[in-house]
């Protein structure tokens, strides 16, 4: 369970956002963790993250301290796996002090049962060959060889050179493919009130006609976009700079979203 207010964000991809982008995020955490109830990492917080023995990525080692602070708080951190951050491991569970999940998540957060997946690999067509391609980036010996026979210094330059286009990436669809997605697993699970996923880097809030909610934190590239969730309402917000300012907001299970 995941208490309110609830913050969420996703798809940061630190090591190619600039450093005002990283400073900007630090700034954020730092003013969320004063009423946080708890916080959400949908996935893609790093644009390559990988755990060695005894070596971590330089890239955005302060935004991983603010993540520290809240655990060290005692509030709550859920990190989903994305697609650029699937091999997390001891570090950030026992260091950082974050539940790290790869796959769905189920479960409830400030009230609402909600659904929770980066978005990576949902889409039927879409993503059939990213999905063969991501078997082969999480088997074990691929891992292992990743981990034992390439320099980390090498390895994060070749990780973060075969992924550049995150710089500017958003989803072509403009975010629908998970959008469906979400309309579906509403309408087939009445359990759910909130569906959130990441991915596109399209920042949306939707109530679908089934009567929950369809949720998109969108992306730090740039927009500082984020999500805040407790009992009354999820609101897709904007950080600009010292505080931060709603841009929609869909209150309750039932009522219509306002803009």
């Amino acid at each position: 369970m995941l208490t309110g207010p609830c913050y969420v964000i996703s798809d940061a991809h630190l090591g190619v956002a600039g450093r005002p982008a990283e400073l900007s995020l630090v700034r954020f955490l730092t003013h969320a963790r004063r009423d946080a109830g708890s916080l959400l990492i949908n996935g893609d917080l790093f644009d390559f993250w990988f755990e060695w023995t005894r070596t971590m990525p330089r890239a955005g080692y302060r935004v991983l301290a603010a993540v520290a602070a809240f655990a060290d708080a005692g509030i709550p951190v859920l990190w989903m796996a994305g697609n650029h951050d699937c091999w997390g491991g001891s570090l950030i569970r026992e260091d950082v002090g974050a539940t790290y999940h790869a796959g769905p998540w189920i479960g409830d957060i400030a009230g609402w049962r909600a659904y929770v997946h980066h978005g990576d690999g949902l889409r039927v067509e879409e993503d059939r060959r990213y999905r063969a391609l991501r078997r082969l980036l999480r088997n074990r010996a691929a891992i292992w060889a990743f981990r034992h026979l390439i320099h980390p210094d090498w390895a994060s330059r070749l990780a973060l050179g075969s992924s550049a286009a995150s710089r500017t990436y958003t989803a072509q669809d403009r975010g629908e493919g998970l959008r469906k997605i979400g309309r579906t697993l509403l309408a087939d699970d009445s359990s759910l009130d909130l569906v959130l996923l990441g991915h596109s880097h399209v920042p949306d809030l939707e109530r679908a006609a089934s009567g929950g909610v369809i949720a998109n934190a969108g992306t730090w590239l740039g927009d500082s976009t984020f999500l805040r969730i407790d009992e009354g309402s999820v609101q897709l917000c904007r950080w600009q700079g010292t505080t931060w300012d709603p841009i929609s907001t869909a209150g309750g299970r039932r009522p219509t979203l306002s803009k």
